[in-house]
């Protein structure tokens, strides 16, 4: 290996954002550029002298190129630590030049897989040339800057200028097996996906998240927080919050995004034209009428203390008149989402004192039926689940001597739709279209029925209640009934059902089990 061979930077990149003037300044710097089919015709179209890969290991490019890096001379080159003697005598015996610069970026699996597409042009977008080496050069970052994204080209030009960059060359490296162990957690879960399995039954589960914004802070201003995006999400028909536009308003906060979610899920389960208002977590109005505008005039009602400063979500267009009705006086939101804004809605927003640029406005798709897969960190670990989906209403039994009249069994319906969205322990008091009241995150099931009786007041008396989970005792039975509550929907499944049921029947209230539990912790 000749003494005076001259540096050499190897650059394949399918992002091709800034590389003519990256691979300029290397050469400038006396680099020679080793490179790769379509990056290394670019460079050439730019006056920029490039020496083909396959010249450089004098073995040809293979198997419709999916051999063309997979070669001694480049992965030597990459991992020959030239601190070592003995690395630099094998490098030298074997007439192996060491690579001092990477830049490299991956097949465009991800955004394959986005689009409609066969299976074998999924497998043909794996690329195993990149990520060998790019976790080459991150493996020896001590000798090699290894660069996956763009904008990371200046810093590294910057640094081979002051001839130090160990500090620099450690975070690209840990960039850069980020950057593999993400593409290859997209990877994993599509092929799992295709094949039917459920992540649930493998021993492991890599999920690979993209950063989409940061927080000011996170619950607290002590925490930092972040958005990230799923992305499988469009694929598998999750859409969410998190792929919300947003139209108008300063940056959103964790609490902001947190909120939002729960009202985005919640307001997506009930029909066009309903709203939804969340306050920490837990519905505090939700309504469905003949237009988005008294959709949350009614859902206001229930509690207007906890819906001034709340998130309100609407299942259809927020437009003119719904703007109209939310921005009278006395009323505030922190967020507003829609599946759609029309100009003059936007308008009324925007003008109106007191609101200006302090309500943030997102757009975004109502989320899919299907369940998602619910994932909860815990301290050394994570707790995951299916989605929570009920099956066929067809399973619900009435179970006291009075049954439900028609317009109750269409109130039990409102009701049992609003009931996963609060915590445990859930009840829920409310009509065919609107809640009235809510007990949420109680210790026990009685005191959540006196809070929700509490917030619906006088309303309470001829309305539906609905419960997450089974009753252990009689006692909220009798509360409900002391309210005036007609008919209860509730899972079911406790030793004392039949004194439920009995406390039921005495006092005239109607009973439907469903079967099914709905906790929410």
């Amino acid at each position: 290996m000749s003494t005076d061979q001259k540096p050499l930077a190897l650059i394949s990149v399918l992002d091709k954002t800034g590389i003519e003037a990256f691979a300029a300044a290397l050469v400038q710097k006396g680099f020679e550029i080793l490179s790769t089919g379509g990056t290394a015709k670019k460079l050439r179209e730019s006056g920029i002298e490039v020496t083909d890969v396959s010249a450089h290991t004098g073995f040809p490019e293979m198997l419709d190129g999916r051999v063309k890096t997979l070669h001694p001379k480049i992965h030597g080159g990459l991992l020959g630590d030239t601190r070592s003697q003995s690395h630099r005598e094998q490098l030298h015996a074997h007439s192996i030049p060491s690579i001092q610069v990477v830049a490299i970026n991956l097949y465009a699996f991800e955004a394959t897989i986005a689009k409609p597409h066969t299976f074998e042009e999924a497998i043909e977008n794996i690329d195993i040339g990149g990520p060998a080496m790019i976790r080459s050069a991150a493996k020896n970052h001590a000798n090699v800057y290894v660069a996956v994204d763009p904008l990371d080209y200046d810093l590294i030009l910057a640094a081979l200028e002051s001839s130090s960059g160990d500090v620099l060359k450690k975070q690209l490296a840990a960039k850069a097996f980020r950057h593999t162990a993400f593409y290859d957690s997209v990877i994993g879960r599509y092929l799992t996906e295709v094949t039917d399995g459920c992540p649930l039954e493998s021993e492991t589960y890599t999920l690979g998240f993209r950063r989409k914004m940061t927080f000011r802070y996170g619950e607290n201003p002590h925490q930092a927080g972040a958005l990230f995006e799923d992305p499988l999400a469009l694929r598998q028909g999750q859409l969410g919050l998190a792929q919300s536009t947003k139209l108008w308003g300063k940056e959103l906060s964790y609490n902001n995004v947190n909120d939002g979610a729960a009202a985005w899920e919640l307001v997506g389960d009930l029909p066009p034209n309903s709203c939804a208002i969340i306050k920490h977590g837990n519905p505090c109005g939700a309504a469905s009428a003949e237009s988005a505008a008294e959709s949350y005039r009614l859902a206001r009602a229930s509690d207007p203390i906890s819906a001034f400063g709340g998130i309100a979500a609407f299942h259809g267009v927020f437009d003119k008149n719904t703007a109209e009705t939310v921005t009278e006086k006395g009323n505030f939101l922190e967020v507003i989402l829609a599946e759609h804004f029309t100009q003059d809605g936007l308008d009324v927003i925007q003008n109106r004192s007191g609101w200006g640029q302090d309500v943030r406005l997102l757009q975004a798709q109502i989320p899919s039926s299907s369940p998602t897969l619910d994932l909860k960190t815990i301290r050394g670990g994570a707790i995951l689940q299916t989605g929570d989906e009920e099956p066929s209403q067809a399973e619900w039994k009435v179970v006291t001597k009075l049954a439900p009249t028609e317009e109750q069994f269409v109130a039990l319906r409102f009701i049992w739709k609003v009931i996963p969205h609060i915590r445990s322990n859930a009840i829920a008091i409310g009509t065919h279209n609107r809640l009235l009241g809510v007990g949420a995150g109680q210790m026990n099931r009685v005191q959540s029925v006196r809070l929700a009786i509490e917030q619906a007041g006088n309303a309470a008396e001829g309305a539906v209640l609905g419960s997450d989970a089974f009753f252990p005792f009689p006692d909220s039975i009798i509360t409900a009934a002391q309210a005036g509550i007609k008919a209860i929907i509730q899972p079911g499944g406790s030793k004392k059902d039949p004194d439920v049921v009995a406390a039921a029947d005495e006092f005239g209230i109607a009973m439907v089990m469903t079967g099914i539990r709905h906790f929410r912790h």
